[in-house]
């Protein structure tokens, strides 16, 4: 059975447009290649009621969950305590994660600094890629932080873990000369002779070279490939730009 994720990203700034959502790229990326299929985005503000909710939802219907925000030093940082109330369980103050922040802010440390310390009642401590700073992690969620750069070397550090035997999906693409009116019979003649190829459509405004950009996407190489061949082979020679 083929695995699916959720991503959860939490944060007033998100909502408000002060800040660009670059994590969920990131993910969505990142499980192509394991073959896992990034199923839902929800985006919440810092409210430890929501919080609950979602991740409540979201951990009952996929396999994995990613949280994206809310684990900093400040006073918004509120994505534990809504875990844990979602879970049933408490808030507690870890020991070691405690003692790494001793040690790397030394005298600079502050009581803002020591709420990273707290921890989900039961979590794990994933090391990953950086044992120094280790991922929470909760059964089925984890625990990410929002600033971009750390989210992305964190999930690379849980990608082993993520790591299972299903087939990754294949991507092909196509970049056209002329809109999606002239494709559209084209289009349908592949998508009602590949059901199993997930054929996508996306415009492109500004470039008169290239209009449209066709993508096929799949687990099975070959059907992905033939999917791909088929549309390039029926389409005039004129309408192709670039295929890969």
């Amino acid at each position: 059975m083929n695995r699916t994720a959720a991503a959860l990203v939490i944060g007033n700034e998100l909502l408000s447009g002060k800040v660009h959502d670059a994590n969920t790229h990131t993910l969505a990326r990142a499980l192509r290649p394991l073959g896992i299929e990034l199923r839902r985005v929800v985006v919440i503000p810092d409210e430890v009621e929501l919080i609950a909710a979602e991740v409540n939802s979201l951990r009952l219907a996929h396999d994995f969950v990613f949280t994206s925000g809310g684990v900093g030093p400040t006073h918004d940082d509120v994505t534990v305590e809504g875990i844990a109330l979602g879970l049933g369980r408490r808030v507690v103050r870890s020991a070691a994660v405690e003692a790494l922040l001793r040690e790397h802010y030394g005298e600079r440390l502050t009581d803002g600094h020591l709420h990273m310390a707290d921890v989900v009642e039961g979590t794990e401590l994933f090391p990953g890629a950086s044992p120094a700073w280790p991922t929470m992690v909760l059964g089925n969620v984890f625990v990410l932080p929002g600033v971009p750069q750390i989210f992305a070397f964190k999930l690379e550090g849980l990608l082993p873990r993520l790591r299972g035997d299903e087939a990754p999906f294949v991507l092909r693409s196509v970049e056209c000369a002329v809109d999606e009116g002239p494709l559209k019979p084209f289009l349908d003649s592949i998508v009602a002779r590949f059901a199993d190829v997930a054929v996508g459509s996306y415009p492109h405004w500004g470039n008169d070279a290239h209009r449209v950009r066709v993508t096929f996407d799949g687990r099975d190489p070959a059907r992905v490939g033939d999917a791909h061949a088929a549309f390039v082979r029926e389409l005039p020679a004129d309408w192709v730009v670039r295929s890969d």
